[in-house]
């Protein structure tokens, strides 16, 4: 029998790969509609739930468009974690942990001895950004940068933000998680998913 739990992490899982929501806010919405309004719920999944019922979701509905997708987000993290190379580039987020679809954006943490000379590197580049903000790895607010780049692979742009950290917090940034998964990865990394990827889409 379907527990309440299982059942908000398939509903959170749903919006989160047809309407490109992120976990937090899909888990919410999941548990309103399902009529258990309150995000503090004993019943609320945890991510790594969400995560789980993301890739079974993936395996059954969109098993023949997905691997595509993420290939060409992660082609498009290649690529400005290359342009960026200075600022210790890591991918996290859906197009790290093979979750990614066309909706998904790509999240890049940069880790800077300056806070402000990314933002200067992209000046100097005539990229338009824009500049949010969200709580750090110290609880401190730090500052997120927004672009789009068009993915020639998907035929539509591409958000990718840039969440600037201090050099310092790049200590046990590659941690494993409890099922032995790291939360974001470095070039060499990425470009080892991708070579494996490839390699097992080769008959």
């Amino acid at each position: 029998m379907t527990t309440l739990t299982e059942e908000i992490a398939a509903a959170a899982a749903r919006l989160v790969v047809e309407e490109g929501l992120e976990y937090g806010p899909a888990k919410r919405r999941a548990a309103r509609d399902l009529g258990r309004g309150a995000s503090r719920s004993p019943n609320m999944p945890d991510n790594d739930a969400v995560e789980d019922a993301v890739r079974e979701y993936l395996s059954v509905f969109c098993a023949d468009t997905q691997p595509a997708e993420l290939a060409a987000l992660r082609g498009v993290a290649a690529l400005w974690m290359e342009r960026l190379a200075e600022f210790r580039p890591h991918l996290t987020g859906a197009v790290w942990r093979g979750t990614a679809t066309r909706l998904s954006a790509v999240h890049l943490q940069l880790y800077c001895d300056d806070c402000k000379s990314a933002e200067l590197a992209l000046i100097d580049r005539g990229v338009d950004y824009d500049v949010g903000s969200v709580t750090g790895p110290r609880q401190q607010p730090v500052d997120v940068l927004s672009l789009a780049q068009r993915c020639g692979a998907l035929g539509e742009p591409v958000t990718v933000f840039l969440t600037i950290l201090d050099h310092d917090d790049l200590r046990g940034a590659l941690k494993v998680d409890a099922q032995g998964r790291t939360q974001r990865g470095d070039l060499a990394g990425l470009r080892r998913l991708m070579t494996e990827t490839s390699t097992k889409d080769t008959p």
